[in-house]
């Protein structure tokens, strides 16, 4: 699980000091009302589908394909139900990083969700009431995409 090369070449000329990337997550649902999670190998938690846009990615068509890449399933983005800020996030080598995140509500489409990369050690679907222990982010994401339709979510610092 390495840093795209767009973040390894910029990391070159700026070392570790904090980056501004755009980045996507997706509440993927199947026809019974369950939700895809994947449990991070990096640190454990478990999580939404999240992934980094790539250089002039736009974020719909970016996060289907990170869904696809990190879970085998092919799913639909049917609505933007969030925008805010996740971190600063320090990495273990020092790496400073700063995620502008855009959250989408997704439909499942096809695929059987299993691990298909080396940033998840597990892959599955979970009822709404067997969550396992997530980030509050995480489940603010899950609750704004159980509400009806309406207007997107904007993270506000106080």
């Amino acid at each position: 699980m390495g840093a795209p090369e767009f973040v390894i070449k910029l990391r070159e000329k700026i070392g570790n000091d904090p980056l501004w990337l755009p980045a996507v997550r997706g509440v993927v649902f199947d026809d019974e009302g369950r939700v895809l999670l994947g449990q991070r190998a990096d640190n454990g938690h478990w999580t939404l589908i999240t992934g980094m846009l790539e250089p002039g990615e736009h974020p719909a068509p970016g996060l289907i394909r990170e869904i696809l890449e990190e879970t085998a399933v092919v799913a639909e983005t049917e609505r933007i139900i969030g925008v805010g800020v996740v971190g600063p996030v320090t990495f273990p080598n020092g790496d400073v990083c700063d995620f502008l995140d855009i959250t989408f509500r997704c439909r499942y489409v096809s695929g059987e969700a299993r691990v298909n990369d080396d940033e998840s050690l597990a892959v599955g679907w979970f009822a709404l009431d067997e969550l396992p222990e997530m980030s509050a982010g995480n489940l603010e994401a899950i609750r704004l995409a159980t509400e009806p339709e309406g207007p997107v979510a904007y993270q506000v610092e106080d």
